[in-house]
């Protein structure tokens, strides 16, 4: 994506975002996290020197513990600063890497990769990365737990 011009707008013309979209549900140590995958069209997107647009995959999440309690839902709109979207697509493996930005304060930013292992399957790889807070980054009382699973083995999403 060096080569975009400012302002230019990257589309998904082959459809390559579309077999991820859906809402997919998985079990991890007791607790129920269901995925929201979206397709947003015309995403503002970033980078140090320029701005341009690009069709990118979003998710919202609820994660639910064993006894159906919400531990964080970001599909209500109530964290609006927990943002879980694409960064790009590998076409060679089916996969899809995304940028997490953590949760309160930023704890757990990183990555998830997302591959599609068939038309209702998606396994999940999620790699955070360490944020050190105090009370000046973070104010005291803040829940700073991490509910998105962290696996040593492949965890798989399936599609409802």
């Amino acid at each position: 994506m060096d080569d975009i011009p400012q302002g230019a707008y990257v589309k998904d013309l082959n459809n390559e975002l579309n077999p991820y979209i859906g809402t997919y549900k998985a079990n991890y140590k007791g607790n129920e996290i269901t995925l929201f995958i979206i397709k947003e069209e015309n995403r503002p997107t970033n980078r140090i020197t320029k701005t341009f647009f690009r069709d990118a995959l979003s998710i919202k999440y609820i994660v639910k513990n064993s006894s159906g309690l919400v531990l964080q839902d970001t599909s209500n709109g109530n964290f609006p600063n927990i943002k879980l979207y694409s960064l790009g697509i590998n076409s060679n493996n089916n996969s899809v890497t995304f940028y997490y930005s953590g949760t309160n304060c930023k704890v757990g930013w990183g990555s998830i990769i997302l591959k599609r292992l068939n038309s209702t399957q998606l396994s999940w790889e999620y790699y955070p990365n360490s944020r050190i807070i105090n009370d000046t980054t973070c104010p005291p009382g803040t829940d700073t737990t991490v509910y998105l699973p962290v696996t040593d083995d492949e965890l798989i999403f399936t599609k409802q």
